[in-house]
């Protein structure tokens, strides 16, 4: 493992494959990056698991989310958002008595709540058709450790767009990382070392 010549934050494996550290820092993650960080997401249901699970991570790790997420899927009906969308007062209860997920209150009911506003949204094109509406033609300028912005101007916009249509627990910076976790914005152009001497971003 080598560091990138311009980045601290870059490393290189012996293959010639590049990753953020914090994607090397635990077996976990570094499988979450190999197979999902970035790649395209678009279907209802998956996006709306991303956004979920973004809004549980506020305030703690995402390597804990990521090891919740199989109880969290059991939890959430595999964020069906027609299902979510119909539970009760027992069901809350439910969560809150669940161990194997994050037991934040406000967090559970901003799921329920969000489950209701992605059914909403289909009479107006869908959930992932409106947080793909705001993928940026240009990739984020990043700073001279090679790590990304923490929000953008796409993710302020959305998190206002999604606010108004009735969702809880998306501020800009929440938006902004699920919109990297689903590849609407890209963050790390450095996936394989050839061309990395050309992919330092101009300042």
């Amino acid at each position: 493992m080598r560091q990138h010549p311009d980045y601290a934050n870059v490393l290189i494996d012996d293959a010639g494959v590049a990753r953020p550290r914090w994607a090397v820092s635990n077996p976990v993650l570094q499988e979450y990056f190999d197979t999902e960080w970035g790649h395209p997401v678009r279907d209802e249901q998956g996006v709306f698991e991303r956004l979920s699970l973004e809004g549980f991570q506020a305030g703690l790790s995402w390597l804990t989310i990521l090891n919740k997420r199989g109880a969290f899927r059991v939890a959430f009906a595999n964020f069906d958002p027609e299902i979510v969308a119909c539970y009760t007062e027992a069901d809350l209860a439910r969560l809150m008595d669940n161990p194997g997920i994050v037991r934040n209150r406000q967090k559970i009911t901003a799921v329920i709540n969000n489950a209701q506003a992605t059914l909403a949204l289909r009479e107006k094109g869908g959930l992932s058709e409106l947080i793909w509406s705001y993928q940026p033609t240009t990739d984020p300028v990043l700073d001279d450790e090679g790590n990304p912005p923490s929000q953008s101007v796409e993710s302020i916009a959305l998190a206002k767009e999604l606010k108004r249509h009735g969702f809880r627990f998306v501020g800009p910076t929440t938006v902004f990382a699920m919109m990297e976790a689903i590849g609407v914005v890209n963050t790390f152009p450095f996936r394989e070392l050839r061309g990395l001497s050309e992919t330092k971003q101009s300042r």
